[in-house]
C-alpha cells in the first residue's frame, strides 16, 4: 500500500466514533505500530486534527471533514459494476439505495466525464427468486445489530428443522445466496442457502462472536475443507 493511501486510511478510520489504538490501526493496516506513530505525527504536523492520548487511542476531531474525493475512469467503473450487481441480486431496499448512490455519484461528476450509467460493463440481474430475496433484509438488519436470528429451514432432502443462528455473513456464488452462521443447534459453522428458509425472526438477544466464532474463522475453516 502507498504511504499516500495509507494516510487517507489512517484519517478514514479515525472518522468513526471510536477510539482506535495504534495496534489496532496497525492490524488493520498491515503494518508496524511504529509505522503509524509516525504517519499520525505527520498527519498532526500537516494540519489534520487528530486528537490522542496515551493509553487510550485516537480520534478525528468530530467537525472534520474530508476534502471531496476524485477518481479515476477505473474507479468509477468499479463503482458503477459493483453498484449494478447489488441492484440485480440484493433485496428492494438495498436495491433502491444502490441506485440512490448511482445517482448520487453520477449527479457529482464533471460533465466531460462519461456517465456512469453509459460505463461499457453490463451486469445482468440473474432473475434472483423472490424466496432467495425474501430473508435478505432481516438478515441484513440482525447482522448489523448482532442479533440472533431463529429459521425455519428446509434441506434439499425435504427434512425441516427449526434453528436459532449467530448471522455472521452472506455470500453470493453461483445464482444464489448463502447465509454463513453459527448453529446454536449443532455448537458449530453451519451454512444455509435463503431460498430454503421458510421463516425468519429476529430476536431481541444479541451474540458475541468471539474468537473461534467469527465470520474470519469460518472462512478460515471453508478454506481448510
Amino acid at each position: 500500500m502507498r504511504r499516500a493511501d495509507r494516510l487517507f486510511r489512517i484519517v478514514t478510520l479515525l472518522g468513526g466514533a471510536t477510539v482506535m489504538t495504534a495496534r489496532r490501526l496497525a492490524e488493520l493496516l498491515e503494518v508496524s505500530e511504529r509505522t503509524i506513530y509516525r504517519d499520525v505525527a505527520d498527519l498532526v504536523a500537516s494540519g489534520t486534527p487528530i486528537d490522542g492520548e496515551a493509553g487510550i487511542g485516537y480520534r478525528l476531531r468530530r467537525d472534520y471533514r474530508l476534502p471531496p474525493l476524485h477518481f479515476s475512469e477505473d474507479e468509477l467503473s468499479a463503482l458503477a459494476v459493483g453498484l449494478r450487481m447489488v441492484g440485480g441480486w440484493a433485496d428492494p431496499a438495498l436495491r433502491r439505495a444502490a441506485e440512490l448512490a448511482l445517482a448520487r455519484i453520477d449527479a457529482v461528476m464533471p460533465a466531460a466525464r462519461r456517465s456512469l450509467r453509459e460505463a461499457p460493463v453490463i451486469v445482468p440481474a440473474f432473475h434472483v427468486s423472490p424466496a432467495m430475496v425474501a430473508p435478505l433484509a432481516s438478515l441484513r438488519q440482525a447482522m448489523a445489530g448482532a442479533q440472533k436470528v431463529r429459521i425455519d429451514y428446509v434441506r434439499a432432502d425435504g427434512e425441516s428443522s427449526q434453528r436459532v443462528l449467530w448471522p455472521l455473513g452472506m455470500v453470493f456464488w453461483g445464482n444464489s445466496w448463502t447465509l454463513a452462521a453459527w448453529c446454536e443447534l449443532r455448537d458449530d459453522f453451519r451454512s444455509f442457502r435463503l431460498d430454503r428458509i421458510g421463516g425468519i425472526d429476529i430476536l431481541a438477544e444479541r451474540f458475541d462472536a468471539s474468537r473461534g466464532r467469527r465470520l474470519q474463522d469460518y472462512i478460515d475453516a471453508v478454506q481448510c475443507d
